[in-house]
């Protein structure tokens, strides 16, 4: 999208916000969520522990960020998202630094603890806020942007980490890692802007000057939480992020134990995630030009289909879930949070998005860690996996009584502050 002021085309400023955002989320969840699992055979090597035990990590981290959700949202209502998010990087490069130098489980979830405040600061939420404060017109375009950077995240480092650990030993691999989030929150600080206003600009599609703070429109955050659509979206992402954030998490181990190679099974998740990230950004724009209800369902009936791939157990099906769950996934990603910013609007966008957020993360945590316990107890998949690909089905369930976010938005934005 293109400006013409003095006669001159221009980029729309608020793209490069979505960019940089999307580089933010490459970071802060590529390198926790995503990038931590290529090294775990060498740290379970190493230690020794169960892969419950390791993936109690997650459930930590992800539970922990989403308690702090709704305060970092509510903060970032308040004040500058930027800065916040600048604090998030600085901080998780502290946390890698420590990771190298860890020496029992207590020291895990300790870091961890910090690993959660960065998935708070410079996660989701800050970032599909910042973002939707660019954007009326074309938000679903912006918001597949930036998101697309999770799944980027999950392609590029375990690759990195892979190649690292060719020659290197893990600690000094995630130590030299420790230096990318501080190059990313330099970036940040000299792009990043929180309002158009700043700039003389206002969001894409909105009404108004050029350069007037804008109206923040929508529901309040209590008059959302009574509604049926808050509800819905919660239950949808906690199911759906359960399944999402276990397969992930388990697919080097799982790769591994069915006979690949390190490099093979670090390729098939990037392929994974490369699906996701085309998800993300198709389902964006196809958001912007069909019903967003029916785009919703339909996402989750691929990733339905890639889930009992799964649960099958066969070899032969590795693929078609690689190819059919990630993009599934990576499209319900995206619509989840258009959803939200659509139906609830940006006057308390942070706290409302922050709340879902909390179920989210404890679903996608309990995922990690249960998946884990689960193949602990049977060494096996199996159950683990059957569970996934009933989650989903009823989150397509809870998803058939969800209101077109379309026409929810209107009751949303009749009262501008």
């Amino acid at each position: 999208m293109v400006d013409t002021k003095g006669g001159a085309p221009r980029v729309f400023y608020g793209w490069y916000i979505a960019l940089v955002a999307m580089l933010t989320l490459l970071v802060s969840n590529g390198m926790t969520i995503t990038g931590m699992t290529i090294f775990d055979p060498a740290i379970l090597q190493e230690f020794g522990w169960s892969r419950g035990d390791l993936k109690l990590r997650d459930l930590l981290q992800l539970g922990l960020s989403g308690l702090m959700a709704p305060f970092i949202g509510g903060l970032a209502d308040r004040m500058s998202v930027r800065k916040l998010m600048m604090a998030g990087l600085t901080l998780l490069s502290v946390c890698l630094a420590a990771y190298s130098q860890m020496a029992s489980l207590a020291h895990l979830y300790i870091i961890n603890v910090g690993i959660a405040l960065v998935l708070a600061l410079a996660g989701l939420v800050l970032n599909v806020l910042i973002v939707s404060r660019w954007f009326v017109t074309k938000r679903g375009t912006a918001l597949g942007l930036t998101l697309v950077g999770t799944s980027l995240g999950g392609i590029v480092f375990p690759r990195v980490g892979a190649v690292l650990l060719r020659t290197h030993t893990w600690r000094e691999a995630m130590l030299m890692e420790a230096v990318i989030p501080l190059i990313v929150a330099v970036i940040l600080a000299l792009v990043t802007r929180d309002a158009p206003s700043e700039l003389g600009l206002q969001a894409l599609g909105a009404s108004g000057a050029p350069g007037s703070s804008p109206a923040l429109t929508g529901m309040e955050y209590g008059d959302a939480i009574r509604t049926r659509t808050f509800w819905i979206l919660t239950f949808c992402a906690m199911t759906t992020f359960y399944c999402i954030l276990a397969a992930q998490a388990h697919m080097v181990l799982h790769l591994k134990g069915m006979g690949w190679p390190l490099e093979k099974a670090a390729g098939g998740v990037g392929i994974l995630f490369t699906m996701g990230l085309i998800g993300k950004f198709l389902i964006g724009y196809l958001a912007d030009k069909l019903e967003r209800r029916l785009v919703f369902l339909s996402n989750i009936s691929i990733m339905l289909a890639g889930a009992l791939c799964l649960a099958s157990m066969q070899e032969k099906l590795l693929w078609p879930f690689i190819l059919i769950f990630g993009l599934g996934w990576g499209g319900l990603y995206t619509m989840l949070q258009l959803t939200c910013m659509d139906s609830f609007g940006t006057r308390a966008g942070g706290k409302i998005l922050g709340t879902i957020t909390v179920l989210d993360a404890i679903g996608g945590g309990l995922g990690i860690w249960l998946t884990g316990v689960l193949f602990d107890r049977s060494k096996s998949y199996d159950g683990a996996f059957a569970l996934i690909a009933g989650l989903v089905f009823l989150a397509f369930l809870a998803a058939l009584a969800l209101q077109n976010p379309q026409a929810a938005s209107k009751a949303a934005d009749a009262k501008p502050v």
